[in-house]
């Protein structure tokens, strides 16, 4: 009787250890009640999944590729960045939309085309609109994780260009609240005018900042080998509506939104024990998702919340604050997408996010450089692969190997995705463990 009650009691005090424990690090960490907790920074360490290689192709209007061939290049060329073979990779996540964009769908099995090494591994399609991308990610960082293999490689890809642009606009409201917002005029960019123009309503017209938004984000991507759209248009033709820059649905210009694309990008995860014996890892060091409301109706549009909420947890979860960021690269599908986003992130308080590119604190010599890709705006936007090209490219700051785009001494990255009108909500904290 008496080693019952002893078992009862021991059992009765590791779960009341549990319970007190504070919820990231019940959801982060694996924590044992056999034996003491592990120290903040090892415990750090033996949980981290890393970035071991990366691909990231060109991004654009590509009629002579498939949804096949985009992802059969960047494959091969993130395994061969990484310095592995296929028959290292456990498994993986494909991320991509499509809802009408390509005929075909049903993209994970076309990564084994890339490689027969990958033939009877798992892979799987991930989706959650424009966040799918990072939703793959998350879900390979989370196979490695649970213990399910120590190597996964995670891929996003969409094929935009083969649909009218008519098309494209309402392909996307499948990402919006369709019994509410279905008859938005102008589509999807008619969803983010609507926000444009209730935050006008609230803080004052900030069509000149938006203009300063698209202005520097061209200006980024002429040293993005990768982008769409290298081309410095300049603030004047930016902040002007012309026959060249005409309203898409007022008050948003065409140089406030991100074009069509086609395109791919992957990226190589391992667990830390295989990836600190590779030639380079990059450690997520954070990871956060959080969704918001779908209908705009249940829920402020421009605030944020959601993303407020998942920068919050991911700043806390790396223990660091914001001005400790190197950069970040932004979910900007629209240039007042970037504006909220740095109320969001906590940069500046809410509406006063045109000080903040006003004042050139983003600028890629700024205090928070924003976007040097250049940003869904100027870099392109295919949809299922924006989320693994944000983090390749926020890998590749925090290496040293970003070329023209490189912001010195960058040690930690911040990345935003979002799904949707910031209902789907991505953060991620990168940091360099061996480069």
């Amino acid at each position: 009787m008496f080693e019952i009650r002893s078992l009862h009691s021991s059992i009765t005090k590791k779960l009341s250890f549990l319970t007190t424990q504070p919820a990231t690090l019940l959801r982060d960490g694996f924590i044992s009640v056999c034996k003491k907790s592990l120290p903040p920074r090892r415990k750090f360490i033996e949980m981290t999944v890393c970035i071991i290689g990366w691909s990231h192709g060109n991004f654009g209007r590509q009629p002579e590729e498939s949804i096949e061939s985009l992802l059969n290049a960047v494959a091969t060329d993130a395994l061969i960045d990484a310095g592995i073979d296929a028959s290292d990779v456990d498994g993986g996540y494909v991320g991509m939309l499509n809802v009408g964009f390509s005929r075909q769908d049903f993209p994970s099995p076309l990564l084994l085309q890339a490689n027969e090494g990958l033939r009877f591994k798992p892979f799987t399609r991930v989706e959650n609109a424009c966040a799918s991308g990072s939703a793959a990610l998350y879900a390979g960082m989370n196979f490695i994780k649970a213990g399910e293999g120590r190597i996964a490689l995670v891929a996003g890809v969409e094929k935009m260009s083969d649909v009218p642009t008519e098309q494209a606009g309402e392909n996307l409201l499948c990402c919006s609240y369709r019994p509410e917002e279905a008859m938005t005029k102008g589509g999807f960019a008619g969803i983010f005018a609507g926000i444009a123009e209730r935050y006008f309503q609230t803080y004052g017209d900030k069509s000149a900042s938006l203009a300063r938004i698209a202005a520097k984000n061209h200006a980024n991507a002429m040293e993005n080998p990768f982008a769409q759209m290298r081309k410095d248009l300049g603030f004047e033709f930016c902040n002007t509506v012309s026959e060249k820059n005409p309203y898409v649905i007022k008050p948003l210009r065409r140089t406030d939104c991100a074009p069509i694309s086609d395109g791919a990008a992957a990226i190589v995860l391992a667990d830390i024990k295989t990836a600190m014996s590779m030639r380079k890892a990059v450690a997520l060091r954070a990871t956060q998702q959080v969704t918001d409301f779908m209908p705009l109706s249940r829920r402020n549009p421009i605030r944020f919340e959601g993303a407020s909420m998942a920068w919050s947890r991911a700043l806390q979860s790396a223990q660091i604050s914001l001005k400790e960021l190197s950069l970040v690269e932004v979910h900007d599908c629209f240039t007042i997408a970037e504006l909220i986003s740095y109320e969001a992130m906590g940069l500046v308080p809410p509406g006063e996010g045109a000080r903040a590119i006003d004042e050139g604190w983003v600028l890629k010599d700024g205090r928070l450089p924003i976007n040097p890709s250049g940003g869904l705006k100027a870099k392109g936007h295919p949809i299922g692969a924006t989320g693994i090209s944000m983090h390749a490219l926020a890998a590749m700051q925090v290496t040293g190997t970003a070329g023209g785009m490189q912001i010195p001494d960058a040690n930690l990255a911040g990345v935003f995705n979002m799904g949707g009108s910031a209902v789907a909500n991505y953060v991620s904290i990168l940091e360099p463990l061996r480069a």
